[in-house]
């Protein structure tokens, strides 16, 4: 497929995916119709870039579905000045949705290889505000807290609790909390100075969180 159907694929995706599930920031469907999905699956993956659900992408670990990554940016209530940690790089798919949404983000990847092909993709296409860094991200990135939005791309058995410590007050934490095998529920975690407001929404499933504060 040549670079006019991959757009054709992606507006497809927005309009049947995304805005038909009832997310309308007009600025998080410009950035999801105009991100490549497909540089950020492998080859064998191409005829299914743009599809309704994750893809594998090696290391037991997933690229996740557009939809998700909408969601999950969504909830962080972007507005283009925040600086935000992303939790689990993977592909770098759902890290590029929030380069683009917000001033700064900071990405974690505990695979080095994963990190790697992350971090070169994302220079590639120009998104310099996204750093990538090898590390366990259930312990967050201190080195740039505190952080307005943080967003897990794994499923924790519980909320870790230095990621709610890096938020700044007022910032949000979206993340899946649930058994890898069993019910995971999406959360929302906002910092109220000392005190932390959550509510638990749609049903996941998420690859699991790895380190000190995830899955052993």
């Amino acid at each position: 497929m040549d670079e006019a159907g991959f757009a054709l694929e992606r507006k497809r995706m927005v309009e049947e995916q995304i805005a038909r599930r009832g997310i309308r920031e007009p600025r998080l469907l410009a950035v999801m119709e105009s991100l490549p999905r497909h540089l950020f699956v492998g080859e064998e993956n191409l005829p299914w870039a743009y599809a309704d659900g994750p893809l594998p992408i090696g290391h037991g670990q997933t690229i996740s579905q557009p939809y998700i990554v909408a969601l999950m940016t969504d909830m962080l209530h972007l507005a283009g000045t925040e600086r935000v940690l992303e939790v689990g790089t993977g592909s770098g798919y759902q890290a590029a949705a929030l380069g683009r949404m917000a001033l700064e983000v900071h990405t974690v990847e505990i695979v080095p290889s994963l990190a790697e092909r992350a971090g070169k993709l994302l220079v590639e296409l120009g998104l310099d505000n996204v750093h990538v860094h090898t590390s366990d991200g259930s312990l967050g990135w201190p080195d740039a807290a505190p952080y307005d939005g943080i967003l897990v791309a794994a499923t924790a058995p519980r909320v870790p609790r230095p990621l709610l410590e890096q938020l700044q007050d007022g910032g949000r934490l979206a993340l899946p909390v649930g058994s890898v095998s069993g019910y995971q529920a999406l959360e929302t975690w906002v910092r109220r100075g000392l005190e932390f407001d959550h509510e638990a929404g749609l049903p996941v499933a998420f690859v699991p969180l790895r380190g000190k504060h995830g899955w052993k």
